[in-house]
């Protein structure tokens, strides 16, 4: 497996008002920019998404796949993992962990891991992960500040 990549962002929210963003996958079209369509797949009895197919379109990456989806009780962590292979990834996996501040806002930690099924130079690897993971969690934070002022 490809390493992982971590980053952290604080959105001026609580961790639940997070969680429900992440949580509502028929939304990501509207506020993610480069998925262009969701399906939920399979759900638990509780009504959360056991898996998610999303279709990307990122210009130099377009591609489907599924992934699995699993949530801590309290949903503090919300991990994910790629179902099968798909065009472009060998693999997948990935986590939120969302923790509470005293200020009550919440620090959101995203951490990605992608083996990707086309060769890619390290150092450019490395800038997509970047790239990718700043792009999310500024997307995601928009969206649930956003969502928080209406």
């Amino acid at each position: 497996m490809a390493d992982s990549s971590t980053q952290s962002i604080i959105i001026g929210a609580s961790p639940d008002q997070v969680a429900a963003v992440i949580c509502d996958f028929a939304s990501y079209p509207e506020w993610t920019e480069a998925v262009r369509r969701t399906e939920v797949v399979e759900e638990y009895e509780d009504g959360y998404a056991s898996q998610v197919r999303f279709t990307i379109d990122a210009g130099v990456m377009a591609d489907e796949y599924v992934l699995a989806y699993e949530y801590a009780e309290d949903l503090s962590r919300i991990e994910w993992h790629l179902v099968a292979p798909s065009r472009m990834q060998k693999a997948q996996r990935g986590s939120y962990d969302l923790v509470g501040n005293p200020d009550d806002t919440c620090t959101v930690t995203y951490t990605l891991e992608v083996e990707l099924s086309v060769g890619m130079i390290g150092m450019f690897r490395r800038k997509a992960e970047k790239m990718i993971m700043d792009t999310a969690l500024k997307q995601l934070k928009r969206r649930v500040e956003a969502a928080g002022a209406a």
